[in-house]
């Protein structure tokens, strides 16, 4: 403001350079004369400073911002719609891309976060049947939660051969590897379901609290199948090629 302040008044005669004009034209006085012109520009000047300094502070991004910047976000969204569940998509991956800091995700490298958080969600759930079956007393309960127990391990095993085909975040998807994957990831989502199956054919009192753990689960997968049967049109939304 006190750039503005000082241009608005430039035109104005100051009194002081009023009385300096009417001074008798000698060189102390020309002195004079230059000096007071001189300080009037240099005021000019350091205000414009200050308001350039006040407006390149005003549009700072602030510390506060979210961590994950508005661009990726988007992208992810973008990718997330595809899926069936398109939030559980977006908050479980967003919260692996915001440590990960990568700016723009495409359609390859969130797959591959989304097999990681389906791959950690299911290896927890693998130990919960041993966790049952120390407290049940059923002799049907313990027989289905050790069918349960074998089947989440050769999920585990048929989503972890899935994740490892892309041999990390930037390895090259393929037409084979894409079918192979999804034939795993479907394998790793029957066996979740026939260990919930099992439960309820056996009338379990734990069924319910299962049931409930794997849904969380086959949301990931789900999510993870649905990204990668539609990959192709995403890389191609994203300006990219399969390789």
């Amino acid at each position: 403001m006190e750039s503005i302040n000082l241009v608005k008044g430039y035109n104005k005669v100051d009194p002081l350079e009023d009385d300096v004009s009417r001074l008798p034209t000698t060189p102390q006085n020309r002195r004079i004369t230059v000096v007071v012109s001189l300080t009037l520009l240099l005021s000019v000047a350091i205000g414009g400073m200050i308001g350039a300094l006040i407006h390149e502070s005003a549009t700072e991004p602030s510390e506060s911002s979210p961590s994950l910047s508005a661009n990726s976000a988007e992208s992810l969204r973008s990718i997330c719609s595809v899926t069936r569940y398109p939030e559980s998509c977006f908050s479980s991956i967003s919260s692996i891309n915001t440590k990960s800091n990568c700016p723009k995700p495409d359609p390859e490298y969130v797959l591959n976060l989304s097999l990681r958080v389906a791959l950690t969600e299911l290896t927890n759930l693998s130990s919960l049947p041993r966790t049952l079956i120390s407290k049940s007393n059923d002799a049907g309960t313990v027989s289905a939660l050790n069918d349960c127990a074998s089947l989440l391990g050769d999920a585990v095993s048929q989503l972890n051969n899935s994740a490892s085909l892309l041999g990390g975040e930037k390895a090259a998807l393929t037409e084979d590897k894409i079918s192979d994957m999804k034939t795993w990831i479907s394998a790793a989502m029957t066996d979740q379901d026939t260990c919930v199956d099992g439960l309820e054919e056996t009338g379990s009192t734990v069924v319910d609290e299962v049931k409930g753990k794997v849904q969380k689960s086959t949301e990931y997968m789900s999510n993870s199948l649905a990204i990668l049967a539609n990959i192709s049109a995403l890389l191609d939304k994203f300006g990219l090629k399969m390789h």
